[in-house]
């Protein structure tokens, strides 16, 4: 256990330092996991307006910090290239990602020119049922992903370093909040990058 903590601890390290220097981002990883842990809440109530409100709002807002906002030239903290970062990215790097979001906007799309998927769904009864098949759809996309990914890792590496991960994205927005609150306040004071005070794993768990 005190393996798979240190290695959860670095996995969240790595991915704050190389991929969160942008305050937008930050901000938007705030917004982020504040509807994630709404939808986590709704998951036990309704879990297809929870996937709608998750996928909808809190990935959406999640990855346009990474797609838009996150510096990808030269990291001179890091002292790391933005391929590099990306080579090594445990989960899903951006290429993945637009793997992932592409079906992501594919399955709207399906379920509007096929509302039963070929019979294997109840015929929606108007437009709200098909948001509902649309939530459920991402719920699937949602498990899928993070099955998948570990069993790549389980394969490349280790099952370890795969239920790591795992924990770590399940876990992300709770940590998020906590690291990412402050961001907004600093944007609208005018800061716009987080320059990383800290220089090693150690300093930043102590911080």
């Amino acid at each position: 256990m005190t393996g798979f903590r240190a290695q959860l601890a670095e996995q969240r390290w790595d991915d704050h330092r190389y991929y969160h220097h942008s305050l937008v981002n930050q901000s938007l990883h705030f917004v982020s996991a504040c509807t994630f842990l709404t939808a986590y809440v709704l998951l036990f109530i309704d879990p297809a307006v929870a996937s709608l409100l998750a996928w909808g709002v809190a990935m959406t807002s999640r990855q346009a910090g990474h797609f838009f906002f996150e510096p990808k030239g030269y990291d001179h903290v890091n002292k790391a290239t933005h391929e590099h970062k990306e080579e090594i990215k445990v989960g899903y790097n951006l290429t993945r990602k637009y793997v992932l979001m592409g079906i992501w906007g594919a399955i709207p799309v399906v379920l509007l020119v096929q509302p039963s998927l070929f019979g294997t769904l109840e015929y929606p009864d108007g437009f709200m049922d098909y948001l509902r098949h649309v939530g459920i759809g991402w719920l699937g996309l949602g498990v899928s992903a993070i099955v998948v990914r570990v069993m790549q890792l389980w394969v490349q590496r280790d099952l370890e370093t795969g239920l790591v991960w795992a924990t770590k994205i399940v876990t992300d927005p709770f940590n998020d909040f906590k690291m990412y609150k402050s961001a907004p306040r600093r944007l609208m004071k005018g800061e716009r990058m987080d320059h990383h005070d800290v220089d090693d794993l150690e300093d930043w768990k102590a911080a």
